[in-house]
Parts: structure tokens; C-alpha cells; sequence
């Protein structure tokens, strides 16, 4: 008998009809002999209705009661699935996250986990019983407060939960069938991958791809945990996130490893802000003053470029790019340290997207950076902002001309599918 977690996103789960269906395939997989854990979301648009609730009654929401506020979308969905699990006649049931055993730090909103004690999941799959886990929450270990792990977070909990478990595999369901070479909404063409690395993965997640959260996938890559990613709207098989490569059938060869194409896939946020740094002295530790004053604010920064001196005044620009969601938090602590910095000016622009390109094999493929920069040409895309790592270059441009330069540069890598086009059947691709 194998363990098998699977999670649920809040498409898959958005009304009765859903829950019903979702029911039946958890049903399936215990009738196939599998122990089953299964991690939830909030149905539909919960936590967005939540969130702008909260805001309606507070401009500032304490964190604590927030997170108290929010925890209440999975707990229903937990609720109802067990609730329809044993009107098919199998026994469930549910757990909130705290006693389920994710145990995380204090910090409110964006939580990460500290470790999982599943003692009360185990004692529920050893008795017979499908166990139900609300996602996105824990405990705090100090406080044993409930916190949540930041939007995605169900991802997160349901790949700690099946390490913790020793689970054989984590399905990830959502409304695609796996993980596609662009976002189908943009890209109609985008071809399903059916096997994809942890480090692709890793970058294509950082990158804008919303199919699997990248905490998600760092977990799954620390303690090797495969990822199968897939649709609960149908019976397809989906995309399998793994350190070593799938391993597939043929009727010629036999057993055959799929192997990794130079391109995995292009990639694209519009979730980003950019903020530029006006007259910076140039000389040893201004930079690190600009950086350390937006650490100690707790924001995470993405791409980072200096500008070369003007040699008449000594002076540069320093721009980066973050969410645009701790854009105000970071004008309000550099302009609070101004004088200690000494820059002129801040400019901050909320209206840009960042496009890229990630793959294995670019740093041994002579002229893939070549052909990426002519595809934004061609397609009259101007550049502000590049960065490059061994698998990855990205840049930034204008939020609207994000949807052309993705088709442009998928397009020109020959990543367009011959086949159907691509289907987002809950119509948010997660």
C-alpha cells in the first residue's frame, strides 16, 4: 500500500459540484490501494473575498486576526470534502493545519514552516480513514498562533506534509493538465511538458509561472519528493516535477528517459514594480546602505542593475525590482534613510513585466541569447532591465507589451504546439 498526497486548488473546489467531483477521484485513489492525505484551498475566490472584507472593516488589518480571518476559507473546504467523502462511503477526516502539525515562525502572513509532526495524520490514515488537512496555515512554535504561509501556501503544505509522511508522490491539481512551455491564457499554442527538473521548475516559478508556488518546489527538491502535476477536470496525465527524468515506454526501445529540451519555457509577472535610485555616490558601501535599509524592512528584492558613474559627478543609478505589493513599504524606509544613503532622488514605476526565458541548456547552446534578444526586437519590444543566471535570462519592459513578447520569443524557440490548443479549465491556471 502506497501514500499518495494530493492538493486541491481553489478552482477545483469552487462550488458544491466541484467538491463532489473532487470527492470521487480522492475515493479512486483509496480504492486503489493507497493510503490518502489530502491538503485543500479555499474555494474559488475565498481568501480574495476574505481579504477585501478585512479591508472594509480596516484599513490595517493586525496580523493575527487576519490570519485567524483567513484560515477560515480552508477550514470550509476541508469540512465540506470530508462531508462529501463519506457520502460515498468511505470514512474522512479533516484537520486544521495546527493539528495537522505544521508547525512555522511568528512572522504573520507569509510564514514558513519549521517542521511537521503528522502524529494525528497518521494515527487517521493507520485506522482506515482518507485524512482531510486545511492548507496554507500552521501553528507558530512559539506563540501557537495561527499563521498562514502566504498566497500558494497549500503547495508548500501539501509537499511538507507528504515528506514528512514518506509519501511516494504529491499530486498537485489544478485547472491544466501539467506544466506548459508559456501560460496557456497568454500563449494558446503552449505545449504540456510531461517531464520538467526541479531547477527549471525552481526558475520558471520564480519567474512569473503560477502553476506551482517556488517554496513549493523547494521543498519538494530538498527532500526529493516528485511532483505530479495535473488537472482535476480531467483524466490526463499531467507534468512530473523530479530530480531525475521521467521514465516512459516505448513500443521500439522500451524503457526510455525523456530528456530535458534545451528550452524549458518562457515565463512572465506582471506582479513586479521598479524602483530607481537617482544619484547615488559611487564609491564602496552605498550600495549596501540601499540594500541592508531594505532587508531590514523584510522585503525581498528580484533583479538588480547599477548604472556606470557620469564621470563629471561621481554619481549613479541603482535600479531593482519587487512586488509591487511592498512598493510603498520600500519608498517609505529609503526616503526615512535619505541623508544616511545620499541619493537625489526615488523613481518608482508599477507598470512593467518581466519576460524569461529558462533552460537547462542555454549556457552550452551557442546563440540563444542572440535569438532571444531578436524575437523582442522583431517584435517591437524595448528592453529596461537584464538578468542572467546559467539557466535563466530575463528582462524587464513594459507591462503591456508582456503578452507579444511571450508569444514573440515562444515562437521563436519552436515551442508552439502542432496539437490542440492548451485548456485552462477553471480559467486561472492554478
Amino acid at each position: 500500500m502506497g501514500l499518495v498526497v494530493q492538493k486541491y486548488g481553489g478552482s477545483s473546489v469552487a462550488d458544491a459540484e466541484g467538491i463532489k467531483r473532487v470527492a470521487k477521484r480522492i475515493v479512486e485513489a483509496k480504492k486503489n490501494g493507497n493510503q490518502v492525505v489530502v491538503v485543500v484551498s479555499a474555494m474559488g475566490d475565498t481568501t480574495d473575498e476574505l481579504i477585501d472584507l478585512a479591508g472594509q472593516v480596516s484599513p490595517m488589518p493586525a496580523g493575527r486576526e487576519f490570519d485567524m480571518l483567513l484560515t477560515a476559507g480552508e477550514r470550509i473546504s476541508m469540512a465540506l470534502l470530508a462531508m462529501a467523502i463519506k457520502n460515498l462511503g468511505h470514512e474522512a477526516q479533516s484537520f486544521t493545519g495546527s493539528q495537522a502539525g505544521v508547525i512555522t515562525d511568528s512572522v504573520h502572513n507569509k510564514a514558513r514552516i519549521i517542521d511537521v509532526t503528522p502524529g494525528r495524520i497518521r494515527t487517521a490514515l493507520d485506522e482506515g480513514n482518507i485524512a482531510i488537512v486545511a492548507g496554507f496555515q500552521g501553528v507558530s512554535q512559539d506563540k501557537k498562533d495561527i499563521t498562514t504561509l502566504g498566497r500558494g501556501g497549500s503547495d508548500t503544505t501539501a509537499v511538507a506534509l507528504a515528506a514528512a509522511l514518506d509519501a511516494e508522490v504529491c499530486e498537485i491539481y489544478t485547472d491544466v493538465d501539467g506544466v506548459f512551455t508559456a501560460d496557456p491564457r497568454v500563449v494558446k499554442k503552449a505545449r504540456k511538458m510531461d517531464w520538467i527538473s526541479f531547477e527549471d521548475m525552481l526558475e520558471l516559478a520564480s519567474s512569473g509561472s503560477k502553476v506551482l508556488l517556488h517554496r513549493c518546489v523547494e521543498y519538494a527538491r530538498r527532500y526529493n519528493i516528485p511532483i505530479h502535476v495535473r488537472s482535476s477536470f480531467s483524466g490526463l496525465q499531467g507534468t512530473w516535477v523530479s530530480s531525475e527524468p521521467l521514465v516512459q515506454k516505448t513500443q521500439q526501445q522500451g524503457e526510455q528517459k525523456v530528456e530535458q529540451a534545451i528550452i524549458s519555457g518562457v515565463a512572465h509577472d506582471t506582479s513586479e514594480a521598479k524602483i530607481t535610485v537617482v544619484g547615488v555616490p559611487d564609491k564602496p558601501g552605498e550600495a549596501a546602505s540601499i540594500f541592508r535599509t531594505i532587508a531590514d524592512a523584510e522585503i525581498n528584492l528580484d533583479m538588480v542593475v547599477q548604472n556606470v558613474s557620469a564621470a563629471s559627478t561621481g554619481l549613479t543609478d541603482i535600479s531593482f525590482t519587487l512586488p509591487k505589493t511592498e512598493g510603498r513599504k520600500a519608498i517609505d524606509a529609503l526616503e526615512r534613510n535619505k541623508h544616511g544613503i545620499g541619493f537625489d532622488s526615488l523613481r518608482y514605476d508599477d507598470q512593467i513585466g518581466k519576460i524569461s526565458l529558462v533552460g537547462a541548456g542555454m549556457k552550452t547552446n551557442p546563440g540563444v541569447t542572440a535569438s532571444f534578444f531578436e524575437a523582442l526586437s522583431d517584435a517591437g519590444v524595448n528592453i529596461e532591465l537584464i538578468s542572467t543566471s546559467e539557466i535563466r535570462i530575463s528582462v524587464v519592459t513594459r507591462a503591456d507589451d508582456v503578452p507579444e513578447a511571450v508569444r514573440a520569443v515562444h515562437t521563436a524557440f519552436g515551442l508552439d504546439s502542432d496539437s490542440d490548443e492548451a485548456v485552462v479549465y477553471g480559467g486561472t491556471g492554478r
